[in-house]
C-alpha cells in the first residue's frame, strides 16, 4: 500500500510539473507528458494515463514518440473497457511507419481489441498476421493463444485443436499453457475423441494444480471417462471433483452424472446408496429427489420412488420436474386402477411447460375422468389438448377418441361421432382407427333409430 501510495504521489507530482510548466520550458512538455502517462499505465492508473496521453497524442502530433503514446494509449483504453476507442488508437499506429516490431505489437493489441468486440474472423485474421510476420516474436504465444480461441468462437472445432495442440507443444512452460491444455481437452470431448481428451486431463493436477482451470478438468476427466465407457473410474472422479469442490458451479451436474451412472450402470448395492445419499442431501433439491424415485423404480421400490417423488411436488411444486414427477405418480395410479390419485396427480402435471408432458398429463386427466364417470370434465380435458403446441399425432388422436367416449356418455351423439369418425378416417394407429370405426357405427345406428338422441342434454 505504501510503495502505490509513493506511486502515486510521485505521479502526481509529475503531472502538476507538466500542468505548470513555465514558458521557458514548454519543450519538456511532451516529456513530462509522455513520462506521466507512462508511469500512470504502470502503476494502474488508468484514468490518469489516457487523459494524459490522450493530451500528448493531440497536442505533440510530429512527435517521434506518437506510435508509442498511441499503443499505451489504446491499451490504457482497454484497460478501461473502452474497447471500440482502444481499436482506433491501434489502428493510427500502422500508417505512422514505426519499427517493424511496434507495428507488430499494434497489429496484435488490434487483434485483442477485436477479440473483445466479438469480430471472431478479424480477430483471427490479425492474430495470424503476428503469427506470420514473426514466429519467434515475444508475441506469438498470445497470438497462437488467441487465434485458438476465435477457432473456438467461429465453431472451428478442428482448427482449434491443431491451434491449442501448436500451443502446448511449442510453449509447454507458459503461463497459458494450463489454460490452452483444458480448453484443448474440452474441445476433444465435444468431438468425441475421448481417448486423447484423458491423458491432458489426468495429468492436469500434477502439472498446474493451483490453477483456476483445476477444479473444471477434474470434472470434465470424470464426465469424459463416464462417457467413453469407464464408468466406475469416471463415478469415482467425480465423487473426488465434489468432494474437493462442493460449492463449485459444476457440482450440482457431477451429482446428477454420479446418481444418472450409477442408476443406469451400477450394481443394486451402489443403487442404494445412491438413493439415501441423494434422499439425505441437505440441502434437498429437484434434481436430487427426482434421481432418487428414478433410483427408487429400477430396483422396484415403488414406496420408495412414491416417497421421493411426493416429497419433490411438496418441496418444490412449480419446478418443472415436480409436474414430471407428478405425471409419472399419474402414470402409476392409473396403472393400479386408483382413478382419484391418478386424476389429481395428472391435474397437477398439466402446469408443466413442457407440451410433451402437458399433453400427457391433460390426457391421462380426461381418461381418469372417464373412469369416474365425470364426462363433463372429461371433456374439457381432452378438448384442451387440442390447443398444445407441437402436439404428436398420436396424441390428437388420442384426445379426439377420448372425447368421442365422453361425448356418447353424456347423449351428445352427434358429436361423440364427429370425434369417432376423425379418428377413424385419420388416425395412423391401425387398432385405434378400427375401435373408433366400430364406436361410430354404434353412434349412427342410435341415431338412425332416434334422431332426437343426437341433441345435446339440457
Amino acid at each position: 500500500m505504501t510503495r502505490r501510495l509513493l506511486s502515486v504521489t510521485t505521479v502526481a507530482s509529475l503531472l502538476l510539473a507538466a500542468l505548470s510548466a513555465a514558458p521557458a520550458l514548454a519543450l519538456d512538455e511532451a516529456a513530462r507528458l509522455w513520462l506521466v502517462g507512462e508511469r500512470a499505465f504502470a502503476d494502474g492508473l488508468h484514468p490518469l494515463s489516457r487523459r494524459v496521453l490522450e493530451r500528448f497524442v493531440t497536442e505533440h502530433p510530429n512527435d517521434a514518440r506518437l506510435p508509442s503514446a498511441l499503443l499505451l494509449l489504446g491499451r490504457t483504453r482497454l484497460a478501461l473497457g473502452e474497447t471500440d476507442l482502444a481499436l482506433g488508437a491501434f489502428r493510427r499506429v500502422r500508417p505512422l511507419a514505426p519499427p517493424a516490431a511496434q507495428q507488430l505489437e499494434a497489429r496484435f493489441w488490434e487483434a485483442e481489441a477485436l477479440y473483445r468486440l466479438k469480430r471472431f474472423a478479424e480477430a483471427r485474421a490479425a492474430y495470424d498476421e503476428v503469427m506470420q510476420k514473426d514466429a519467434a516474436s515475444p508475441l506469438a504465444p498470445e497470438a497462437l493463444y488467441g487465434l485458438a480461441l476465435c477457432e473456438l468462437e467461429l465453431q472451428r472445432p478442428d482448427a482449434a485443436v491443431k491451434a491449442f495442440r501448436d500451443f502446448t507443444t511449442t510453449w509447454p512452460e507458459h503461463a497459458q499453457a494450463p489454460s490452452a491444455t483444458f480448453y484443448l481437452a474440452q474441445t476433444l470431448f465435444d468431438l468425441k475423441r475421448y481417448a486423447e481428451a484423458v491423458p491432458l486431463l489426468a495429468s492436469f493436477p500434477t502439472k498446474s494444480p493451483r490453477h483456476k482451470l483445476a477444479p473444471d478438468a477434474q470434472y470434465l476427466l470424470g464426465s469424459t471417462r463416464v462417457a467413453m465407457g469407464e464408468r466406475d473410474a469416471g463415478v469415482e472422479d467425480l465423487k473426488a471433483f465434489v468432494a474437493a469442490y462442493p460449492s463449485h458451479a459444476q457440482a450440482p451436474a457431477a451429482r446428477q452424472a454420479i446418481t444418472g451412472t450409477l442408476a443406469k450402470h451400477g450394481n443394486k448395492t451402489q443403487q442404494q446408496s445412491a438413493y439415501t445419499q441423494l434422499m439425505q442431501q441437505s440441502p434437498p433439491t429437484p434434481e436430487a429427489l427426482y434421481d432418487a424415485g428414478l433410483i427408487a423404480g429400477r430396483l422396484g421400490q415403488a414406496q420408495n420412488q412414491d416417497a421421493a417423488w411426493r416429497r419433490l411436488r411438496k418441496e418444490f411444486p412449480s419446478h418443472s420436474l415436480a409436474h414430471q414427477a407428478a405425471l409419472e405418480l399419474a402414470r402409476a395410479a392409473f396403472k393400479r386402477k386408483s382413478w382419484q390419485e391418478a386424476a389429481t396427480q395428472a391435474k397437477a402435471a398439466t402446469a408443466s411447460n413442457d407440451d410433451a408432458v402437458r399433453a400427457e398429463a391433460l390426457l391421462l386427466t380426461g381418461e381418469s375422468e372417464l373412469k369416474l364417470n365425470r364426462f363433463r370434465e372429461a371433456a374439457k380435458s381432452f378438448e384442451t389438448v387440442g390447443a398444445v403446441k407441437n402436439l404428436e399425432a398420436a396424441d390428437r388422436y388420442r384426445a379426439l377418441a377420448g372425447l368421442g367416449l365422453a361425448r356418447e356418455q353424456l347423449e351428445e351423439l352427434r358429436a361423440a361421432l364427429t370425434a369417432y369418425e376423425s379418428v377413424a378416417s385419420k388416425c395412423p394407429d391401425a387398432t385405434l382407427r378400427d375401435w373408433a370405426r366400430d364406436r361410430a357405427a354404434a353412434v349412427k345406428a342410435r341415431l338412425s333409430k332416434s334422431p332426437a338422441a343426437g341433441e345435446k342434454r339440457s
